[in-house]
């Protein structure tokens, strides 16, 4: 544990330093890479957590991100006021999805929730008098504190994108370490067991589902500040797959993952653009592939394989202890990393 706390108070001060060392494109990546992480951090406690597959996240970081784009440019909101307003649209529309999800497994959910994302640019099309349509909606930056004027624009928007950051990834760190994440992974791997100590499931993963739409609705806004304008070409369902693509990369079932995956999406696709900008999809693709034919489990997957030995019953093995997560048990279900 003690590990772990220094690790990321280690991460913590470099990514504090980050943007006095670099170019303000440069930074500007890195702002795109914190929104990109809370988006995958809330797609990975969905897939990799509750075991729901979504191809449809892109479809909450756009909603997210018109909400923002909306209150702030129409309404006037500063930024920081429309982030729960962003996060409660988003958690209601996740949990209406979750509930007919319910009756959804595997390939039909991806499909059902890929049917979202693929739908999204054109209902944002059809309310142009809200949304702009394929005008899109300018976003501008929230301004520079006066206390803090020393700091560039560009530096200002990656700091208060961090201050966003730092409290998402410490909350789902503590949900997926409490007994709501045991109880999502015993789901996830044994629902028979979960139901037999009194897990409702359906409520777990509705819920799950609300939570990871939260998360996606709040970068959502990050991004829509970070870039200063939203269309509809910016949420096309390729946008999901590479939210699926950053877990994945980082590592399912992890929380620092997240951050590894958005890096991934941000950066691999710019250098292989430098490389062939003709065949700059082409070398995403070899690129991913032949990550994921070296390290199947993630970045994260890897660093606790050479960080520890692997535990018996492999790495996503349950022990569910009786009485763990029912109404008012005394043991708990512990899910062994």
């Amino acid at each position: 544990m003690t590990r772990t706390r220094l690790g990321w108070s280690a991460a913590l001060v470099l990514a504090l330093l980050l943007p006095f060392f670099f170019s303000s494109y440069r930074v500007s990546q890195f702002t795109l890479v914190l929104a990109y992480a809370v988006a995958a951090l809330g797609l990975n406690l969905l897939l990799g957590y509750s075991g729901q597959i979504s191809l449809g996240h892109g479809a909450f970081f756009a909603l997210g991100a018109y909400v923002t784009a909306i209150l702030v440019s129409k309404s006037g909101w500063p930024f920081l006021a429309t982030l729960p307003v962003s996060a409660a649209v988003c958690a209601a529309a996740g949990f209406a999805v979750g509930i007919p999800a319910l009756r959804l497994h595997g390939l039909y959910l991806a499909l059902v929730t890929l049917g979202l994302a693929v739908a999204t640019p054109q209902l944002i099309k059809r309310f142009d008098g809200l949304t702009g349509g394929t005008q899109g909606l300018s976003v501008p930056a929230p301004p520079v504190p006066g206390w803090l004027s020393f700091l560039a624009d560009d530096q200002w928007l990656y700091l208060l994108s961090l201050a966003i950051l730092v409290p998402m990834f410490v909350l789902a760190a503590g949900i997926v370490r409490g007994r709501v994440g045991r109880a999502l992974v015993t789901v996830r791997d044994n629902p028979i067991a979960a139901k037999t100590f009194g897990v409702d499931i359906a409520a777990y993963k509705t819920r799950a589902f609300a939570l990871s739409a939260a998360y996606a609705g709040v970068a959502g806004s990050m991004f829509a500040v970070s870039v200063g304008f939203v269309a509809p070409e910016s949420f096309g369902f390729a946008l999901s797959f590479s939210f699926l693509a950053a877990v994945v990369v980082g590592g399912l079932a992890t929380v620092a993952g997240a951050i590894f995956g958005a890096l991934f999406i941000e950066f691999v696709p710019v250098y292989a653009a430098d490389v062939n900008e003709a065949l700059a999809a082409v070398i995403y693709g070899g690129v991913l592939i032949l990550f994921m034919y070296v390290l199947p489990t993630g970045v994260v997957g890897l660093a606790r394989r050479v960080g520890s030995r692997p535990r018996k019953g492999g790495e996503h093995a349950v022990v569910v202890d009786r009485g763990a997560v029912g109404p008012g048990a005394g043991e708990r279900v512990r899910a062994e990393r």
